[in-house]
């Protein structure tokens, strides 16, 4: 599996869209990896995680028109942005690489894309699009992947986290969410299998303390959320483990983040970064 970590920002982005902080200013000024757009990961230049507001800034090397899966975790904007999909068809979008884009999310998700494309979704266009309602604690397929939907702690409409295999691989994605429910934790051991080969971590707060009951998660969390996945044989000494949607309040600089990665043996993830495994 080929994974590309598209965008790796929290919800406003570095530097965030209306703030003057001092690192938010830096970074400006810096540019570079520190320059973070919305969440988004590609896997095989077939499926996406999430559709960001920044989708149209991952066009710039990627054939977005080829993706022929998105997987979202939740209706908030910066995970899900309905408005574009109008766009994918008529005149808008000629050649079109996969002609059907399928949809998997929560009623939440469901009700977002015909709110959000009602007022502009051409009839050429809404053919391009399959909507599949997905709950928690339920097993899909399509293609070549079988996927295992999870419930995350970040909001109240459902909020999922999936588990990804092809081809013998497994990838474990734990964004957007806290500390990872006892129901999910269950549910992983009772799928069993082989350890994730790649385990993404929610680290929004980077090196701050964690509230058990908070909506993101920082290092402490991570660890003790893939200390719960080692007990249960989905983690193992082999499994990669990326951080990633990072908040501007974390201050996520290239210091900080070469020192997470020197003191917790994580990867830290960069807009662009690419893994395969």
């Amino acid at each position: 599996m080929h994974i590309i970590y598209l965008g790796t920002g929290a919800a406003e982005g570095i530097p965030a869209l209306f703030c003057n902080c001092e690192y938010c200013r830096g970074v400006r000024q810096r540019g570079g990896r520190e320059i973070r757009t919305r969440s988004q990961i590609l896997i095989d230049g077939e499926l996406s995680i999430d559709f960001p507001p920044d989708a149209f800034c991952h066009t710039r090397n990627i054939d977005l028109s080829a993706v022929k899966y998105l997987l979202v975790t939740h209706s908030h904007m910066d995970h899900f942005y309905a408005h574009d999909f109008i766009l994918r068809g008529y005149k808008y979008a000629a050649g079109m690489t996969e002609p059907i884009l399928r949809i998997y999310g929560n009623q939440e998700v469901m009700n977002v894309f015909r709110e959000c494309t009602k007022r502009e979704m051409k009839p050429e266009v809404i053919g391009h699009f399959e909507l599949c309602s997905v709950g928690a604690f339920e097993e899909i397929s399509f293609g070549e992947y079988r996927v295992y939907s999870l419930l995350a702690q970040h909001s109240s409409e459902e909020p999922l986290l999936y588990l990804i295999e092809k081809g013998g691989k497994r990838v474990l994605h734990l964004t957007d969410t806290g500390r990872l429910p006892d129901d999910s934790v269950r549910y992983l051991a009772e799928i069993g299998g082989a350890p994730a080969d790649l385990i993404t971590f929610d680290c929004t707060f980077l090196f701050a303390p964690t509230d058990p009951f908070a909506r993101h998660m920082g290092l402490d969390e991570n660890v003790r959320t893939f200390d719960r996945l080692k007990e249960i044989g989905l983690a193992d000494g082999h499994t990669k483990k990326v951080i990633t949607h990072f908040s501007h309040n974390a201050c996520p600089s290239p210091a900080a983040l070469a020192r997470a990665e020197r003191e917790f043996g994580v990867i830290a993830a960069y807009d662009g970064l690419e893994i395969e495994i």
